[in-house]
């Protein structure tokens, strides 16, 4: 007899993101994905009318943030299993996504054996937290590296599309002293070139109106 699907709602508002989710869940017989969403009166329709039994959501979205999209979806269905969705493994996010209602938080970078892992978990009532999340939490890992005013004014600028040209203008400093604040941003933040010190910077500005 073969077993029912676990049904899959994805919500974020990277289209690129949940092409990658789908092609990563799509080859795991057990999931069907029954819909996708970018942002929240699309995720409200599509919980309604597709019944997922797991709803995998982003953290940042566009119009609003996941964490409290995911409260009014849970609102609507109490059934469904909140599973947050991540780049960030910062506890205070984790901690009101748990309080909130969610039942486990993974990481946007964990192996895609991490998530299944995960949908598997909070599909069949349990929890499941990445194990980065899991060492902020519990063993207390070491946070990111301090950000200097100036290098977090910058971060900020450049999550909301300026370039260095633009900052240096705003802030009424030189292309070449931006560049060189960009460099110590990334070096402090461990990031590998500009696409992703791009991308963390969006990322941050998102998830920075969870605060």
């Amino acid at each position: 007899m073969t077993p029912t699907p676990i049904r899959i709602l994805l919500v974020d508002d990277h289209p690129m993101v949940r092409e990658g989710l789908v092609a990563r869940l799509a080859a795991v017989p057990r999931f069907e994905i029954v819909g996708e969403a970018g942002g929240r009166a699309e995720a409200l329709e599509q919980l309604v009318r597709t019944a997922p039994d797991v709803v995998l959501m982003d953290v940042g979205l566009k119009d609003g943030n996941g964490i409290t999209l995911g409260a009014e979806m849970l609102a609507v269905r109490p059934s469904i299993k909140l599973l947050m969705f991540s780049m960030y493994d910062n506890p205070e996010y984790v901690q009101r996504a748990l309080t909130a209602g969610a039942r486990g938080y993974v990481l946007k970078d964990a192996p895609a054996t991490e998530i299944v892992s995960a949908i598997d978990a909070v599909a069949a009532g349990g929890t499941f937290l990445s194990a980065a999340v899991s060492g902020r939490l519990f063993r207390g890992q070491a946070p990111k590296p301090v950000l200097t005013p100036r290098e977090s004014e910058i971060l900020s600028l450049l999550g909301q599309g300026a370039s260095s040209k633009q900052i240096a203008r705003d802030l009424d400093l030189s292309v070449r002293t931006v560049e060189a604040h960009r460099q110590s941003i990334k070096r402090k933040l461990e990031l590998d070139g500009q696409a992703e010190l791009i991308r963390y910077a969006v990322e941050h500005a998102r998830e920075a109106g969870l605060k």
